[in-house]
């Protein structure tokens, strides 16, 4: 990607989702916005911000998902890409996240820089990975809907599905571990075998209501 933020050693530990405010998720959705506009202006990536706040400089895993808005108001996927463990700053995944959402996921075409006022911009912010149980039978009861994302492994396969598609979707636990194994590009019913790997996370989501609109943390659970 053209402009590749340069930066120093990560500090601090991984920030996980409940240390983060209602302003750090504005910040962080405010930031993919602007990433993208800098980006789809200058043919680069932009820098990090002079008033990042310290938190977000800590390493961090985060998803931006991009959704055009239709005129009665209904969404539609424009662009998903995240990063699932933190190896950078929080702020720095967000910046290089939101960019490739907008022109580098395989599933549409580069963005354009006259859909910025007809999308809404979301971003999740992933907790660390714990393993479901190996014994396939035990699993369905160690994850719940509307707190956790789903993430499948088997090398070369993987695949992950945010928790807020689970509840988008209407899906139970059964559903949700069949279409993970999809998304990986598996069997649907990969999660009952012991050589795959299933692990569950948590994840806070802030989201725009309307294109540059304000900003909201969204609430899965008993929604």
């Amino acid at each position: 990607m053209p402009g590749e933020l340069r930066i120093g050693r990560v500090k601090g530990e991984p920030i996980k989702p409940g240390e983060l405010s209602d302003g750090d998720g504005e910040f962080l959705v405010r930031l993919a916005r602007k990433s993208v506009e800098y980006y789809l202006d200058k043919g680069r990536l932009m820098g990090l911000p002079e008033d990042v706040p310290p938190k977000l400089l800590r390493p961090g895993a985060a998803f931006v998902t991009i959704e055009r808005v239709g005129e009665s108001g209904s969404r539609e996927l424009r662009g998903c890409i995240g990063a699932i463990r933190p190896v950078e700053p929080l702020a720095v995944t967000v910046i290089k996240t939101s960019v490739e959402s907008a022109i580098g996921d395989p599933r549409f075409p580069p963005m354009d820089k006259r859909e910025l006022d007809t999308v809404v911009f979301e971003v999740t912010v992933l907790g660390p990975l714990e393993p479901l149980p190996r014994d396939p039978r035990h699993r369905l009861r160690s994850f719940e809907i509307g707190v956790h994302g789903l993430y499948v492994e088997k090398p070369p396969y993987a695949g992950i599905l945010l928790p807020q598609v689970a509840v988008e979707e209407g899906w139970d636990q059964t559903l949700f571990l069949t279409w993970t194994c999809i998304k990986a590009g598996l069997p649907g019913t990969c999660w009952l075998r012991s050589d795959v790997k299933v692990y569950k996370f948590e994840a806070a989501i802030w989201a725009e209501r309307e294109p540059r609109g304000p900003v909201y943390r969204r609430v899965l659970k008993g929604a």
